[in-house]
């Protein structure tokens, strides 16, 4: 059984929860090797995919508060 490929086209709030099934799964340790390394794969192409909109929303944001030509970046406070 192979591990599923992701979609990139997930939210996300999809693509993190995702990302924590596949580690729990590989955590587990019941897996052949190649299922423990589709998963890795898929696990790896997640946390890209999730990365780049972190990315993203950061640009967003830092165009949002530019101000006068130069960009002002405020760290975000954690919740």
């Amino acid at each position: 059984m192979a591990a599923a490929q992701p979609d990139l086209a997930l939210s996300f709030e999809e693509a993190i929860q995702r990302l924590e099934e596949v580690v729990r799964q590989l955590e587990n340790g019941d897996l052949n090797l190649e299922m423990a390394l589709a998963l890795f794969q898929e696990g790896v192409m997640l946390s890209r995919h999730c990365s780049g909109q972190l990315n993203a929303a950061e640009a967003r944001i830092e165009k949002l508060l530019e101000e006068n030509g130069s960009v002002t970046a405020v760290p975000l406070e954690a919740e």
